[in-house]
């Protein structure tokens, strides 16, 4: 040990602690509760609500030493597990029986279109496959002024008037469908997402591709997609489309998710308009210019993101 270490106080309590592990479990318990099962408002605790009812409840509960506990002890004793009873994480109950299959089976078509990809580069497949999802309640205001330019000296950015009187020309769903193939978009910008608007999309999937080939739809669960005019409509093209669908509520399978973020972050991204008209027009202008430097959704890129 050394002379050097015969020099320190070792640790050493020098009494019993006041503050049972009893106690302190018992702390722990209630932060795992939720503040309106004991009575009160709120969903969740802060940390001085917390201490308070710690405080007032603590004796009858048979823990003298909590009485005077302060919001500093309770979050001592938190942060032992550690626990925040005052955040909230977010996570995705799985409600589909046939998650794990449907999961499956979305992800090995991933990783044959990737190998597709690689071997065949530059041929159509027979079977095309494509990613096909909707975003809705797209919508934009109309300034009340016009924009200004950045100015040096006065302001860098782009200068926008501040009033929140600006008018909304509308909503809008854009239905798209990414080729994973070669990274094209075939979209429409619709004010509803319908039967007939999804009908229309087939058609114009219908019409771009060789009569040929076979469509493979990635797609979630939409009552359009199994409707009564969708069902008349794929049996005039009998075995033209197949569907697979991701798990109910795992439209994050989807990969068409990640055009869609990327429509947020560029051209969606503070758009202003005058009318719904050239709403759908900047929108399906900014479609064309993805199409004009397409990226190929490559499947290591998803796995990452469904492992992660």
């Amino acid at each position: 040990m050394g002379s050097g270490a015969a020099l320190k106080d070792a640790y050493h309590r020098p009494k019993e602690a006041r503050i049972t592990e009893e106690a302190k479990a018992w702390v722990s318990h209630l932060a795992c509760s939720k503040p309106k099962d004991l009575g009160y408002a709120a969903e969740l605790w802060t940390r001085s609500a917390l201490a308070r009812h710690v405080r007032e409840h603590a004796p009858k509960a048979g823990y003298a030493s909590l009485a005077p506990a302060a919001i500093a002890t309770v979050h001592r004793i938190l942060a032992e597990p550690p626990l925040h009873p005052e955040r909230v994480k977010y996570y995705l109950a799985r409600r589909d029986p046939e998650c794990e299959t449907k999961r499956r089976e979305v992800l090995l078509v991933y990783q044959e279109v990737a190998l597709q990809n690689q071997n065949g580069a530059g041929m159509i497949p027979m079977i095309i496959t494509v990613s096909v999802d909707e975003k809705p309640c797209v919508q934009a205001g109309a300034n009340p002024a016009p924009d200004l330019p950045p100015l040096p000296g006065k302001h860098s950015g782009l200068g926008r008037d501040h009033h929140h009187e600006y008018k909304r020309p509308g909503r809008c769903s854009i239905l798209a469908a990414l080729d994973l193939d070669s990274g094209h978009v075939t979209a429409r910008v619709e004010r509803r997402h319908r039967s007939q608007e999804f009908v229309a999309l087939l058609k114009d999937l219908d019409a771009h591709y060789p009569a040929e080939s076979v469509l493979r739809l990635i797609m979630g669960h939409h009552s359009a997609h199994i409707s009564r005019e969708t069902q008349a409509f794929l049996a005039s093209r009998p075995n033209r489309f197949q569907y697979v669908l991701t798990p109910k509520h795992g439209s994050w399978l989807n990969i068409v998710e990640t055009l869609f973020g990327k429509m947020a972050r560029t051209f969606l991204r503070h758009i202003r308009v005058q009318s719904w008209e050239e709403l759908q027009t900047r929108i399906l202008q900014g479609i064309a210019e993805i199409n004009a430097a397409p990226v190929v959704a490559r499947w290591k890129e998803f796995e990452a993101l469904t492992t992660g």
